[in-house]
């Protein structure tokens, strides 16, 4: 790595070289559009079938000319790089591709029973033949009236457990009348929650008094379907202890808070108990719940924080899984930790390792425990050994490594992963036991080198502290002279702004505008050791922004293309506070403001968010009335009499997290201040923009703000 030394900071700079040959664009090749990345193919899950021989894909499709998305699967032989996937010819969605062990294909699919105008999402499965097509006609491995969230299939492929949203009173999947709304029968509309009740709202969702995300398991019969009348609830009876909430958790819970025994016997969920305190909690833990009807046991009640992922051991031996150590804190690191399922002792196996883990998947051989974690502006992939507790990364991808995701150990040793950067989507890959990885897939690679190419440089400076801090830059390629600078902040905030492909906030497509597009992982980012990532508690406005000051003037000190006087900021969430703080505490720097979903008055936002846990947290572990002068210090709306740098505001009704109402006050106050400025309301969306249609437009609307302000005959006021 290059060092770098300038009167006000150590720079250090790696240019981001791609790992694998890649397709050379044409000359004069267009830029990449916003319209580029909406129809994209995006590549979702993945699942490995157990000779090793296939990888089933989840791919997402956009028609270019109605924008109508379709998921579906495709089926690709492992051992061929260069063949084609085959694409499973299926009447209706599919999505979340399992493997049974007998090679049989499980999926959820919205099929429609013929004749029916619409359909539920259930379990499908079916069989493939030699050249991984659809042999045999399809089974509907579940009829319920209730859609299908997830399942998971035992390792004996003798039963599967499926989640979705059930009434607590409800002893069957769906099989009840009622929907479990306790606050009907009712003359009106009205949702009635009672005290004490936990959740009312969750993201995007208002909650249905009564219902939970709830799992069952069932006996599979001889035609592969799952015999409705041997389903068990697995949360047991409440009035003995059993579990009242969401298993898997709300908002984001997926199949990764759900794992079976070796030997088929039990399922371990990641599950918090619903109740008044639950708006305040973190503290997730893991239930053991055997399928035979005995009562779930609780194996981290010592624990107030968060216990996630479980991962049993093929051999039987193990129980693995992540957890936190501080309650109530989102962002704490996940230490991974093994639980001898014999003696039931257990222990911290990673504590010495200072990052957080995540995705564990055990090898075949039960010898290692595979995970991803963020570091230093990448996802690598590592290696724990559960004895020693050794932590080796490995060099998947070693000139570049990227975010590596959907990782799958193989029997001979051979690792299934998908892989993106900034400058390109995620694509299949395996790699041989020791060797860099292969790419296997093509949905995106060639229809993005025929666009304009863009560069990735890393840097990192001194900052707060004299901390090192890291960060991109991002610039169109082969283009002379200065570019107007965007200077782009993350949400989280504790997250980062790593070498990865974003479907919503993604550099190149700014970047393909003509703008040099600097990223800047501040004091709270991640992938830097837990102090770096904690070091933003009670320090919003503090640390975070002398980062970004010292970040943007770094990268303009470093390359002289990033015009640092003529530039624009945007950023979501926390970027979004980053905006309005900006407008009051550095309003004399850019030309203009993008700000998405962004906090515009703290003591509000303590009272209208639905996760209390993150915003207490971040101000001392206190609610508002308890210490108003940690949310005051750090709050936009106080310094509004300095706002004058032009602001886009987009925000969305959905939005539960940072309610539209923030969004519309940050507006409210630039109109009364005569600040120019525009005001972008999506009713559809949530904290994201993420319909094909409303992200165009999102697009378009950004990128025609930055150009007025930051383009020669532009129409700024």
């Amino acid at each position: 790595m290059k060092t770098i030394s300038l009167p006000f900071a150590a720079l250090a700079l790696v240019a981001c070289a791609p790992a694998f040959a890649q397709p050379v664009p044409p000359q004069s090749a267009p830029a990449m559009s916003a319209q580029d990345l909406v129809t994209l193919n995006r590549l979702g899950s993945v699942a490995a079938s157990p000779d090793g021989r296939w990888a089933a894909l989840a791919v997402t499709t956009t028609d270019p000319v109605s924008f109508k998305r379709t998921s579906g699967l495709a089926v690709k032989a492992l051992a061929s790089p260069k063949g084609a996937p085959v694409n499973l010819i299926w009447d209706g969605s599919a999505s979340d591709p399992a493997f049974a062990p007998d090679g049989r294909l499980y999926f959820l699919s919205d099929r429609k029973a013929q004749g029916a105008a619409t359909g539920s999402t259930q379990v499908w499965s079916v069989a493939l033949d030699a050249a991984g097509a659809i042999v045999g006609s399809p089974v509907k491995v579940t009829d319920f009236k209730t859609d299908v969230a997830g399942f998971k299939l035992s390792p004996d492929g003798k039963r599967i457990a499926v989640w979705g949203d059930i009434g607590r009173n409800c002893p069957t999947f769906g099989g009840c009348d009622t929907d479990g709304n306790t606050s009907l029968p009712g003359p009106g509309t009205g949702r009635h929650y009672k005290d004490g009740a936990g959740f009312v709202r969750h993201w995007d969702t208002w909650e249905t008094p009564g219902n939970y995300s709830r799992v069952f398991a069932f006996v599979l019969d001889a035609n592969g379907a799952a015999n409705t009348d041997t389903g068990r609830a697995l949360d047991g009876d409440p009035a003995n202890g059993g579990l009242v909430g969401d298993a898997p958790a709300k908002p984001f819970g997926d199949g990764t808070q759900i794992a079976w025994s070796a030997d088929s016997s039990a399922v371990i969920y990641s599950a918090r108990q619903a109740d008044r305190d639950e708006p305040r909690s973190t503290n997730l833990d893991l239930w053991w719940a055997p399928v035979d009807g005995g009562a779930p046991k609780n194996l981290t009640v010592e624990n107030k924080a968060t216990d996630s992922s479980p991962a049993a051991s093929p051999d039987g031996r193990w129980l693995a899984w992540t957890a936190m150590a501080r309650p109530t804190y989102e962002a704490d690191r996940l230490v991974v930790w093994l639980m001898d399922l014999k003696s039931g002792q257990k222990r911290a196996l990673t504590d010495a390792w200072d990052r957080s883990a995540s995705t564990l998947a055990w090898t075949p051989d039960s010898k290692a425990l595979i995970a991803t974690a963020e570091d230093v502006l990448d996802v690598p992939a590592f290696r724990i050994d559960p004895v020693s507790g050794k932590v080796t990364r490995l060099a998947l991808s070693p000139k570049r490594e990227g975010n590596i995701g959907n990782v799958t150990p193989l029997k001979d040793g051979r690792i299934v992963f998908t892989r993106d950067t900034v400058e390109a989507p995620a694509e299949l890959y395996v790699a041989k036991a020791g060797k860099p990885g292969v790419r296997m897939t093509d949905y995106a690679t060639t229809t993005l080198a025929q666009r304009a190419p863009v560069t990735t440089q890393r840097f990192s400076f001194k900052g707060a502290n004299g901390d090192t801090v890291w960060g991109l830059i991002t610039k169109p390629a082969g283009i002379a002279g200065k570019l107007p600078g965007i200077l782009y902040v993350h949400g989280g905030p504790q997250g980062s702004y790593n070498d990865t492909w974003s479907n919503r906030w993604n550099p190149r497509v700014v970047a393909s505008q003509g703008y040099a597009v600097v990223s800047v992982d501040f004091h709270g980012s991640t992938g830097y050791g837990q102090a770096f990532t904690d070091a933003i508690n009670k320090d919003w406005g503090g640390k975070p922004l002398e980062d970004l000051q010292k970040g943007f003037a770094a990268a303009g000190a470093l390359d002289a293309q990033v015009d640092t006087d003529n530039a624009c900021a945007m950023g979501a969430s926390y970027g979004g506070y980053m905006m309005n703080w900006i407008e009051g505490m550095w309003p004399d720097k850019f030309k203009c403001l993008v700000q998405h979903d962004g906090v515009f008055d703290a003591r509000a936002m303590a009272y209208e968010t639905e996760e209390l846990w993150f915003d207490e947290w971040e101000h001392g572990g206190n609610a508002y009335f308890q210490a108003p002068e940690e949310f005051e210090k750090w709050n936009p709306v106080n310094h509004v009499a300095k706002w004058k740098t032009p602001m886009l505001v987009i925000t969305g009704e959905k939005d539960f997290r940072i309610p539209y109402t923030q969004g519309l006050a940050a507006f409210t106050a630039l109109q009364t201040r005569k600040v120019p400025s525009e005001l972008l309301v999506f009713p559809d969306e949530n904290h994201w923009v993420l319909k094909a249609k409303n992200s165009l437009q999102w697009h378009q609307t950004s990128f025609a703000w930055l150009d007025r302000w930051l383009r020669k005959g532009g129409k700024a006021e």
